[in-house]
């Protein structure tokens, strides 16, 4: 169905077209993101219906679903028709789906690729408007003891304790380690101070005989790996 700027009341619509319905109908995945949004939404204000708004609230982000994960209540309450239950809904159930990506990953604990720890992390990285910088603890057979995180910055950096992970890894018992953050503008390069962040941590690991397998910098949907560009 093509969804127009015009006024339209759901309950005027063909019943397979309505969004409830048209799960019971033709199943969830027959949605599309405005319509799933709508569902959460419930219903609109007097000048246009639920779908209408969710649409306009996916235009807001230029239909980019990882964008709306980053939004607020505070963002989501600047929509008219949108109230502090409404926005609520569309945070928790964005959240829900972020936490069952965690889920899914946790399964598969042996790291054997960047593109691992990349599928690990990034739910918990990539909807962030900040730094965070983790660690990953491994044993000899490169599967995850722990993941920690190590600190939490601004939106062009994080300060990082190399004693204080190097301590975590002795303290776990770790065999190696992998360093990971994340670049909210997008741009996935390595910086100067990654760059020299990432020599330090190779040498220290190395004198420690706990050595740095990789540092991955992390955007949305996108990664990259310092050991695989030649910088480890």
């Amino acid at each position: 169905m093509k969804y127009t700027e015009e006024r339209t009341g759901i309950k005027l619509w063909a019943e397979e077209d309505r969004p409830r319905e048209k799960v019971l109908l033709k199943g969830k995945e027959s949605l599309s993101p405005v319509e799933l949004i709508a569902i959460l939404i419930g219903s609109g204000n007097v000048n246009e219906s639920a779908v209408d708004l969710a649409k306009r609230i996916l235009l807001g982000v230029n239909n980019d679903l990882n964008e709306l994960g980053k939004l607020t209540v505070e963002d989501l309450l600047k929509y008219k028709g949108i109230g502090n239950a409404k926005a609520v809904s569309i945070i928790a159930a964005l959240e829900l789906g972020r936490r069952k990506q965690i889920f899914e990953v946790k399964e598969k604990q042996k790291i054997t690729s960047a593109r691992d720890v990349f599928e690990m992390l990034q739910p918990s990285l990539t909807d962030l408007p900040h730094e965070e910088f983790w660690l990953l603890l491994l044993n000899r057979s490169n599967r995850v003891i722990k993941q920690i995180k190590v600190s939490s910055g601004g939106v062009s950096g994080t300060v990082v304790d190399q004693k204080m992970i190097f301590k975590y890894a002795i303290d776990n018992l770790a065999s190696s380690i992998i360093i990971c953050h994340n670049h909210p503008s997008g741009n996935k390069q390595p910086s100067k101070a990654d760059i020299e962040l990432t020599k330090k941590m190779k040498k220290a690991g190395d004198m420690l005989d706990i050595p740095v397998l990789d540092h991955v910098i992390i955007t949305t949907g996108e990664y990259l790996s310092m050991a695989e560009e030649g910088y480890l």
